[in-house]
């Protein structure tokens, strides 16, 4: 992750923890990547979520199975695509939520630091507070 050189794993893993970094390994069936062209499927990955500074960062590794862009999509799939935006202006509901809860603000105050701010969660909590 940062190259530890020859450092020990339990140490990296304790000046992680000092710096406020968590590192937890998911239990993923399934990783899809979509690009314009292709899917990358990913069916037996594994996945690291290192939480840092209220951004999550995933790490993918594996080797990918590519398909043609839309073979093998379900119905339901797609379907949560609005909801999960928040709302037209692109910005994660979930955001919204951090940064409100992080900044003491309403939603409508955290979207607007979000926009303001591209999408930089800690750009809008920095404007916030």
């Amino acid at each position: 992750m940062f190259g530890g050189g020859g450092m020990n794993p339990r140490k990296m893993k304790q000046m992680m923890e000092q710096m406020g970094i968590d590192v937890t390994e998911l239990d993923a069936e399934e990783v899809v990547i979509k690009t314009a062209d292709e899917e990358l499927v990913f069916s037996d990955a594994q996945v690291t979520r290192m939480d840092a500074q209220g951004q999550q960062t995933y790490q993918v590794v594996g080797e990918p199975e590519s398909r043609e862009r839309g073979a093998g999509e379900s119905e339901s799939e797609g379907e949560g695509d609005a909801e999960e935006a928040g709302s037209d202006d692109g910005i994660p509901a979930d955001d919204v939520e951090l940064v409100a809860e992080r900044a003491g603000v309403d939603s409508d105050a955290a979207r607007e630091a979000l926009e303001a701010a591209d999408g930089d969660l800690a750009a809008a909590i920095s404007r916030l507070e």
